[in-house]
């Protein structure tokens, strides 16, 4: 590896969080990344910022750490303590061009950038194309990392266009060659949306683009990934989309998804290989099944539907730690934490690659990172086929049921054994899935609520499914 690339930088003033603060009140909740929503912002802290080009010029850009600070519950008068830290790219010009509206923050009428406009910087191709050659030359500027995999090339001069699709975290393509994920909310520790790709890379596995480069930081001694720079994989079509597709046109999709099931399967295969195993014996089987019991407990409390058919759910939890009791043990691994088709893509080759190894954003990077039954990754794709089931009218008689079937064969064919072989545990899982799909969808999306309480029925009345 090549010496890294310092570059000198001015350390922003006290004054800019404060000149910014009236305007992030505003423009942060409306993100759709933005985790905090349904509770009022009441301060910001300063974590970290960073000059990326000095406003002075007809281009500014800031990278800033900042933490949020909300009540702890929505109601107004509830303890405030500190929240969640994003990451933010400010810009900062003295007036936006057209192109440029919509990613309007506001104008500023106080403090060292009075007068000016700022706005989200990843719209810009400008200052988002400053980011790919930092990491390019593999810059230091100020406490930001921009590094590069030994052995992988970064073409200068690339176009950057951002990723408009919402999504928990912000995307930017360059020149339909590279992708950067930017993670917004972020925390401290070893992120597996770069750990886990990193493994499956030198494993050999084909599935998962390889990273290229990555963002970090160091903020007390401890190691933030800030974003990943992976291949963009050119055509590819989204998975929900595709199924949504097909089902609109009353096509079968049986061959996609067994496909697909064939590249989970060598996914989990590869992770296997790549990184630790444990045995789930009783003692270790038991924290799992009361973690799925206490979420029942409390979605019932939440959602009152839900209520009538919690026994029946709870005993999909109380079997397996039957099974647990008897001698029953299972291979727990790293996994992908939240599969669904919205995060597989399909070459115009045909090939499926998985992406987006961050796990459930809500949980804790610990939590994220535990090994688990592999059964996991299965039950999310197959709650997905049931959602783009029901996401089409008139619906197409069987679809779901099909790509089920078909999935778990494709995954019994790359060796990842036949998840219909092991109906106890891939029942709790499916269940503990349509749990929280129940309390999302009740808190954030009512009209969809019928999707998981179908869902919910077909678990409480029928336990080998």
């Amino acid at each position: 590896m090549s010496e890294a690339v310092t570059h000198p930088v001015r350390t922003a003033g006290p004054g800019l969080l404060a000149s910014l603060e009236p305007l992030l009140r505003e423009w942060l909740p409306r993100q759709r990344w933005f985790a905090g929503k349904g509770r009022p912002v009441t301060g910001f802290s300063l974590v970290a910022a960073t000059e990326l080009m000095p406003p002075g010029g007809r281009i500014g850009l800031f990278h800033l750490l900042v933490q949020v600070h909300q009540p702890l519950t929505p109601a107004q008068g509830a303890a405030t303590g500190p929240g969640d830290c994003y990451q933010l790219l400010i810009g900062v010009r003295e007036a936006l061009p057209p192109r440029l509206a919509p990613a309007l923050i506001g104008h500023v009428t106080k403090g060292p950038l009075a007068g000016r406009t700022v706005y989200e910087a990843l719209y810009d191709p400008r200052p988002a194309g400053l980011l790919l050659e930092a990491l390019r030359t593999r810059a230091r500027i100020g406490g930001l990392c921009f590094e590069r995999e030994p052995g992988q090339e970064i073409r200068p001069g690339l176009v950057a266009r951002a990723v408009t699709a919402e999504q928990s975290n912000s995307s930017v393509v360059y020149g339909d060659t590279f992708i950067l994920k930017l993670l917004r909310r972020i925390l401290p520790g070893v992120n597996p949306d770069l750990e886990l790709p990193l493994a499956l890379a030198r494993e050999g596995c084909p599935r998962v683009p390889a990273p290229t480069a990555w963002l970090r930081a160091e903020l007390g001694g401890e190691p933030y990934v800030l974003g990943v720079l992976q291949p963009f994989v050119q055509g590819a079509a989204d998975g929900w989309e595709l199924a949504l597709r097909e089902l609109a046109k009353g096509e079968d999709f049986s061959a996609e998804a067994r496909a697909l099931g064939r590249a989970t399967a060598e996914v989990h295969t590869a992770l296997a290989r790549a990184l630790p195993t444990v045995t789930l014996g009783p003692a270790q089987l038991q924290p799992l099944v009361d973690a799925m019991v206490d979420r029942l407990d409390a979605a019932a409390q939440a959602v009152p539907a839900l209520r009538p058919y919690a026994p029946s759910l709870r005993t999909a939890f109380e079997a397996v730690a039957q099974l647990g009791a008897e001698g029953r043990t299972w291979t727990a691994q790293r996994v992908h934490g939240d599969l669904h088709l919205g995060q597989c893509l399909r070459s115009p080759a045909g090939q499926w690659t998985l992406i987006d190894f961050e796990g459930e954003p809500a949980k804790p990077l610990a939590e994220r990172r535990m090994p688990q039954p592999a059964l996991r990754d299965v039950a999310g794709m197959l709650r997905s086929f049931d959602y783009a089931a029901h996401s089409v009218r008139p619906g197409v008689p069987g679809w779901a049921e099909s790509c089920r079937a078909a999935y778990c064969s494709g995954y019994a064919e790359a060796g990842g054994g036949d998840p219909r072989h092991d109906p106890v545990l891939l029942r709790a899982y499916e269940t503990d899935k349509a749990v929280y799909e129940v309390v999302y969808e009740a808190r954030h999306r009512p009209d969809w609520l019928p999707v998981p309480l179908s869902a919910i029925r077909r678990l409480a009345s029928n336990p080998s499914t």
